[in-house]
């Protein structure tokens, strides 16, 4: 009893202690966490034996896998799930159906297996690793570009295949004429089973999420969701669906819900700490002394199936319309084998498609795999980041865009103007078309879209027609004056508010006829002087006024300015100490100074 409770705690500070070591260090190496997660698993069990067996951590951890499909369906309301079919079904389908087909002739030409177990092994490597996958998404913030989404269609598509991939080898197996209606019968209660799940989520998940939320217990909150969660991974299982399809469809379900960014935030710690359990658990189950007898053809093996699962994508990835740095960029996240090819492999063993020491040899070569993605992903993104000389896109998806205020820019300035409008409670619509810059707001739960502002389409897309004000905090003067200009000539009537750069631009913004405008740095500098005062030791109320001053002074030579130009109002501009009274307008003109100088601030 002492020696299981002992155990009970050791592995656990193991595990814990490898990923505190490993994760820091291979992040500030360059390498990611996922190796390091990995690394530490491998450290732990092959290599030192300080933990036996992987079976019941793996079980565990792959809940992990499960919270991150959760997480990644409540950011995907159904509308846009329908809007990415077409690369679901039609780019994950080729996928799957190409990629099997080649690896199961390359298999059958190899000569090691009959035709049933190529069959098996071609189709089961043919599936890629959603954990490592989507955790690399994540890692890089590009799980919103167009790339990642690519990659997310096939990997769901993959996770839907298992199903009839499963009753092929049902049918394989199976010598008696049962068998193709146990397939037919299987295939029928997982679609039974997916309709069910999403009757349910329509009509009972969110109901039980208001029933719960107003006991105002926040425990209560996350045992209901994680009961959620939990509960349809086991109940898809039980359909003989993955559970991180059910996980997933409860997740999308729930992304309409008012409760969805609640649930994000109970399930992320969970989720984060199992997904790094489960590559740890990868790590824990290589069987080195496979490896080490079979040197020869997993070091064939392994490079072969990447480089044909890389090039079948990056085909197919090109067909669809993709970028030569898109497609390439998925071709090198997703050519590993993956985690539900251990189930195919273990499920054939038992069924007698496959012998143990196949099956072993397959999942030692997924596994191998799976540890070098990460290598390849960030060679994939080192050499494209270096070579590629085009902008980034995105996929714009304007889906519930349409408030009082339309911001189109979303650098410093922008943030602080949207922190005043959100906290008085108003809704902000706010667009940007720099894909880094969208992908790090939407880590902080901002909603903004990825658009070009100087697009007509997009303004009308992300509602311009329902907003009062559009608020232009764009910081290159040429793209303010092109919005502006097009917004002017197509909708007259906005009100437009403007982010100006220098005071040369105000009065061209205003020559524009804008309804206010602003410029970068004027209230920053009037706080910085006014605060510099007050360490000089002149009082708060003091250096106020004189602020407050230099806001008229500089309001009413920019209203000169636009009347009788750049070098009107020269005599409001303070070049030397005032004396006696800072506030006394000085009583003679100063000497002239260059037309440079008048176009500051």
């Amino acid at each position: 009893m002492a020696g299981a409770s002992e155990a009970l705690f050791a592995q656990p500070l193991l595990l814990l202690g490898g990923a505190v070591i490993a994760a820091p260090i291979f992040r500030k190496l360059g390498l990611g966490t996922v190796l390091g997660y990995l690394a530490a698993g491998v450290v732990i069990g092959p290599v030192l034996h300080l933990i036996g067996g992987s079976g019941d951590i793996l079980a565990v951890a792959e809940l992990g896998v499960v919270l991150l499909l959760f997480i990644i369906g409540l950011e995907l309301k159904p509308s846009r799930l329908w809007h990415m079919r077409r690369d679901i079904f039609g780019l994950g389908l080729a996928q799957v159906v190409l990629t099997g087909l080649a690896l199961t002739g390359m298999v059958l030409a190899s000569g090691l297996l009959d035709w049933r177990a190529a069959l098996v092994a071609g189709f089961g490597l043919a599936l890629s690793s959603t954990a490592f996958a989507l955790q690399l998404l994540g890692d890089y913030g590009d799980l919103n570009s167009r790339y990642g989404q690519r990659s997310f269609s096939i990997l769901l598509f993959q996770d839907l295949a298992i199903v009839p991939l499963l009753a092929m080898v049902s049918v394989l197996g199976t010598p008696s004429g049962d068998a193709d209606q146990s397939a037919l019968v299987q295939i029928g209660i997982a679609i039974g089973a997916v309709v069910g799940m999403i009757l349910a989520g329509r009509y009972l998940l969110t109901p039980l999420f208001q029933v719960i939320g107003r006991t105002g217990a926040r425990e209560v909150m996350i045992a209901a969701a994680l009961f959620v969660v939990l509960g349809s991974a086991y109940l898809m299982q039980l359909a003989g669906l993955s559970m991180a399809m059910g996980a997933f469809l409860a997740g999308v379900m729930l992304a309409e819900s008012s409760y969805r960014h609640e649930l994000e935030a109970d399930i992320e710690p969970f989720r984060g700490l199992l997904l790094a359990l489960f590559f740890m658990a990868v790590g824990l189950s290589m069987e080195l002394q496979v490896i080490v007898d079979n040197l020869l053809l997993i070091a064939l093996a392994v490079p072969i199936l990447m480089a044909a699962k890389a090039l079948v994508l990056y085909i197919l990835c090109r067909a669809a319309g993709s970028p030569h740095d898109d497609a390439a960029k998925v071709g090198l996240l997703l050519p590993q084998g993956g985690e539900f090819g251990f189930v195919l492999f273990t499920t054939a063993a038992a069924a007698g498609v496959l012998s143990n020491a196949q099956s072993s040899l397959l999942i030692s070569i997924v596994t191998l795999s799976m540890a070098l993605t990460p290598v390849s992903a960030i060679l994939g993104q080192r050499l494209l980041k270096r070579e590629g000389s085009e902008r980034e896109q995105m996929d714009e998806d304007f889906e519930g865009a349409g408030s009082d205020v339309l911001m189109i820019g979303f650098s410093r300035f922008g943030q602080i103007a949207a922190q005043i409008l959100l906290a008085s409670g108003r809704d902000v619509t706010i667009i940007d078309d720099n894909p880094d810059r969208v992908r790090q707001a939407s880590t902080f739960a901002f909603r903004i879209y990825f658009g070009d502002g100087t697009r007509l389409d997009v303004l009308r897309a992300a509602g311009i027609e329902r907003a009062k004000i559009v608020a232009i905090c764009t910081h290159k003067k040429e793209v303010t004056d092109k919005i502006v200009d097009l917004i002017r000539a197509e909708y007259p009537d906005v009100r437009l508010y403007v982010r100006a750069y220098d005071r040369i631009h105000s009065l061209a913004l205003r020559a524009r006829d804008v309804d206010y405008e602003v410029r970068e740095t004027l209230e920053s500098g009037l706080l910085f002087g006014r605060r510099t005062l007050e360490g000089l030791g002149v009082s708060e109320d003091e250096a106020y006024d004189i602020g407050e001053d230099i806001r008229r002074r500089d309001e009413e030579r920019l209203r000169l300015q636009a009347q009788e130009g750049i070098m009107a109002g020269r005599d409001l501009v303070h070049r030397r100490p005032v004396k006696p009274e800072p506030l006394v307008k000085p009583k003679r003109a100063v000497k002239s100074q260059p037309e440079e100088d008048a176009a500051e601030a």
